[in-house]
């Protein structure tokens, strides 16, 4: 684990999402190569909730695997050095299971295990939970790049 903060900032930093399209607000642990754990806060004006859904919005159940796949990312990323992937994507979702959702004004804590690596993809398993670690939902998602 990484124990000072200024590496978990500019690994977060290495996020190629714009602000609009980014689900992992701050980066609280990392053991490069192998697990990551980020936070990120549903903050009630972002444009997907005034249809998802009218007068009760909700987060959508792909942002919770958007969130996972961008926490990936970071983790894939995080020991290679000066040969990072390049144009990392989220190529597949795997026995992805949403339990619940979140409404807004409520954080959420996202975990990442790297389950196996191959040249150009990284297959990574994790979670989304409540602030009070209830499970909101679990899978793995497939990333793939260019070395």
């Amino acid at each position: 684990m990484m124990p000072h903060h200024a590496p978990l900032v500019q690994a977060l930093s290495a996020l190629p999402h714009g602000a609009s399209f980014r689900f992992i607000d701050e980066l609280l642990e990392l053991e490069p190569g192998v697990s990551a754990t980020g936070r990120w806060t549903l903050k009630g004006d972002e444009a997907f909730l005034e249809g998802h859904f009218p007068g009760q919005p909700l987060l959508p159940g792909v942002i919770m695997i958007e969130a996972l796949a961008q926490l990936g990312g970071i983790l894939a990323q995080s020991d290679r050095g000066d040969h990072p992937l390049k144009n990392l994507r989220l190529t597949a979702v795997r026995q992805f299971k949403i339990f619940g959702s979140i409404p807004p004004g409520q954080t959420l804590t996202i975990h990442a295990r790297r389950d196996a690596a191959m040249p150009g993809l990284v297959q990574i398993s994790g979670e989304v939970l409540t602030a009070d670690d209830t499970k909101l939902a679990a899978g793995s998602v497939v990333l793939s790049g260019e070395e």
